[in-house]
């Protein structure tokens, strides 16, 4: 049974250069397309009392209040859910802000990326340094005390230097949570076609993961999941919704959903969703294989990784026995914790070729 929910919403007021997700620099069209998600929520949310609400995009903070109270109307909620927006520090004021705390919002996730002003110009970002401090600034005054930045290491001109002083400039936001990515070119972005030839090679974005790692976690900040760093207390219950292989919905273009065993995607084309926003594009039941494989994919990216006895209740096998010649072949970056198996840092950072032997 679903207990959280993902809401995309698709609009932007220009796409950066690296971005690949489905937006469209349509602001005109952002009522309609919020009457079309609620028939879409109306038709398939079933009434669960939801643990998560995340608004995703594109960027969230384009609609307005009154738009985004209707859509959290249509949601029933646990007595203390997590309710997230992503929002651009160009876009955003404390009015908004306290709008939002006011809607049940009370978790921000700002779009960042970085504190250097010449490499937000370069990857095609419209705003500053200064907007990121201010944006903060909102959301503390208004009351929010579980606010995230995103960070993105890797981008053109971008060197160790570089992520240090980044670092170092989140860190003086004293905010609870980073996300931190490494650039990747994917054929859905302007750079998927125009690649800049001056992006840092694998052994520097590896070099600089590890920098992350250590700067982060020396200020308090523990790596629970492969990009994600949080104090105490403050992980993303939605994103662990998703990392620990449970359910939930996922309503508006291109949204992705697992309900009744069922993965689902809907229409990437906007005119598609307009015209028919209660059918999905895809979806299929997954084999019981398919879950396991899910299970231990998703587990391994979390720091604490897999738990063996969750997996033999859920699939009814030995994992130690099943899995025995890669545990033994990759021991120096799979480690043995209290409920099973994790990767270490180093097996964090090769993930992608070990995992795949994992697939039988």
């Amino acid at each position: 049974m679903p207990k959280a929910s993902y809401i995309h919403i698709p609009f932007c007021k220009g796409k950066c250069y690296y971005c690949s997700f489905v937006s469209f620099n349509k602001p005109e069209l952002i009522t309609g397309y919020i009457y079309s998600l609620l028939k879409e929520i109306s038709d398939n949310y079933k009434g669960e009392e939801l643990k998560t609400l995340y608004f995703g995009g594109g960027t969230p903070s384009l609609v307005s209040i009154e738009l985004l109270k209707k859509v959290i109307g249509k949601f029933r909620f646990e007595s203390e859910p997590e309710v997230t927006i992503e929002v651009n520090p160009d876009d955003c004021s404390f009015e908004y802000f306290k709008g939002l705390k006011d809607l049940g919002f009370n978790r921000v996730s700002i779009g960042s990326q970085s504190f250097d002003d010449e490499l937000l110009k370069l990857i095609g970002r419209r705003h500053n340094s200064e907007q990121i401090i201010n944006t903060v600034k909102y959301a503390k005054d208004a009351g929010f005390k579980n606010i995230s930045v995103d960070l993105i290491y890797g981008l053109p001109t971008q060197n160790l230097d570089g992520i240090k002083k980044d670092l170092e400039k989140f860190l003086e936001l004293d905010i609870q949570h980073i996300s931190t990515y490494g650039l990747k070119i994917e054929g859905g972005s302007f750079w998927g076609a125009n690649t800049p030839d001056n992006i840092p090679n694998e052994d520097i974005q590896a070099d600089m993961y590890e920098i992350v790692n250590e700067i982060l976690t020396g200020a308090n900040f523990k790596r629970y999941e492969v990009s994600n760093f949080a104090k105490q207390g403050f992980e993303s219950k939605h994103n662990l919704t998703y990392w620990n292989n449970e359910e939930y919905y996922g309503f508006g273009v291109s949204a992705h959903g697992y309900v009744d065993g069922i993965r689902y995607s809907n229409f990437e084309s906007l005119d598609k969703y307009l015209a028919n926003p209660t059918v999905r594009e895809y979806g299929r039941f997954l084999t019981e294989q398919e879950k396991l494989e899910e299970e231990i994919f998703l587990g391994f990216r979390k720091t604490e990784g897999i738990d063996v006895l969750r997996i033999k209740k859920k699939f009814n096998i030995d994992f130690e026995s099943k899995y025995k010649s890669i545990l033994e072949k990759y021991s120096n970056y799979i480690i043995k914790t209290p409920k099973g198996y994790a990767f270490n840092l180093k097996g964090t950072m090769l993930s992608n070729e070990i995992l795949p032997e994992f697939l039988s």
